[in-house]
């Protein structure tokens, strides 16, 4: 395994890191965790040289942290350096702060957190925390040692980025990026810029949530087999991140040891600047074609799910995007009529699930486009 300074701090990071949000589950419930593979998954990856664990509050419907915290008993937790969220959307009051970390904590059977941040910032969410005093909570936290290191994920325009940056001494900050999003959000000159100040760079979303390594498309394939060294899909989009010297950590949502093993070969691989000429432009050729593709921008986060009227959302937009990706609407429409319990006409456009969406998708809008694809 390859590691790298985590920013300004003393530590060194696993280039790979084990994200735990998309464990194997029984029955497809995203709250009913496979514990015994999971924790498997999670001592295999530490035994293998992945040294970042990052969960949140809210990821498997709150189950992740406690399944976390019973993996890194008998002595896995001082292996690690342990990230966790504050769950930002559920602060009313400065004491809230306070509550929620003490339960994570709870949780996550642990008396600290190594790197704690404040999830999913948008401008909206940074303005209430900033209302509540979030400063005083950090500074309290830092100072009892109930968190070593501070930073935030982030899901809103560069702008906005740039702002949270330079509002405070942060060790970190976490922001999607891939080969397609690199001007998305925060993109490639919010990762540039958060490393000019320091910052370590924690990076989610690298495949895209597997959308650029499942069903691959043709004229995509084709461009992959011009390379000399031939890879996997995975390969190519973990590669084209790691060679970027301000990426600190990737976080990789994997679901099986099989991913890990995987995922960790691409690693051991993968320094900085290694990538030729020839082969970033490959990369840029893969990308053009997704792009021209691509409907809807969502990385199947679910942070729009539960839907009050049972609409799986993710699911749908998935089967919308590859029906245009790889140009199969009658088979995408078969598997919409024969698996999508609750149609995308039932949407009662109350509108939540677009106040949740961290990449601001008009979703209401987007389910009309489905109905009038796969429903008439």
């Amino acid at each position: 395994m390859l590691y790298r300074n985590f920013g300004q701090t003393n530590k060194k990071t696993s280039i790979l890191g084990l994200g735990c949000m998309r464990f194997p589950v029984f029955n497809n419930s995203n709250k009913d965790i496979d514990e015994k593979r999971a924790i498997e998954e999670i001592r295999y990856s530490i035994d293998n040289g992945i040294n970042y664990i990052d969960t949140a509050y809210p990821y498997h419907e709150g189950n992740s942290e406690y399944i976390v915290g019973k993996a890194l008993k008998d002595g896995y937790r001082e292996k690690t350096y342990l990230a966790t969220k504050l769950p930002s959307w559920l602060i009313n009051t400065r004491e809230d702060m306070d509550k929620y970390l003490d339960k994570q904590l709870e949780k996550l059977q642990t008396n600290y957190i190594d790197f704690y941040l404040l999830h999913a910032l948008s401008k909206d969410k940074w303005e209430i925390l900033k209302k509540n005093n979030v400063f005083d909570f950090i500074e309290k936290a830092l100072k009892n040692g109930k968190i070593k290191n501070i930073g935030f994920s982030f899901h809103d325009n560069l702008e906005v980025f740039k702002e949270i940056v330079d509002s405070y001494d942060w060790d970190f900050c976490q922001i999607q990026y891939n080969y397609l999003d690199e001007k998305y959000q925060a993109g490639l000159e919010g990762l540039k810029y958060a490393h000019k100040k320091g910052m370590a760079v924690v990076i989610m979303e690298p495949l895209r949530g597997g959308g650029i390594v499942k069903s691959v498309p043709k004229d995509v394939q084709e461009v992959w087999d011009k390379a000399d060294i031939k890879r996997t899909p995975a390969e190519w989009g973990l590669k084209f991140l790691w060679n970027h010297k301000e990426v600190t950590v990737v976080l990789s949502g994997m679901s099986s040891i099989n991913q890990v093993k995987e995922n960790i070969e691409t690693a051991n691989h993968s320094n900085p600047n290694s990538l030729t000429k020839k082969e970033l432009k490959l990369i840029n050729q893969a990308k053009e074609i997704y792009n021209s593709k691509i409907k809807v921008n969502c990385t199947e986060c679910k942070y729009c799910m539960p839907c009050s009227c049972g609409i799986k959302i993710p699911s749908i937009f998935r089967l919308y995007n590859e029906a245009s990706m790889f140009d199969d609407v009658d088979g995408r429409k078969e598997m919409y009529n024969n698996l999508i319990e609750v149609k995308a006409s039932k949407c009662i456009e109350c509108g939540k699930c677009e106040k949740a969406c961290p990449q601001h998708i008009l979703i209401r809008d987007m389910l009309k486009e489905v109905v009038g694809l796969f429903e008439k």
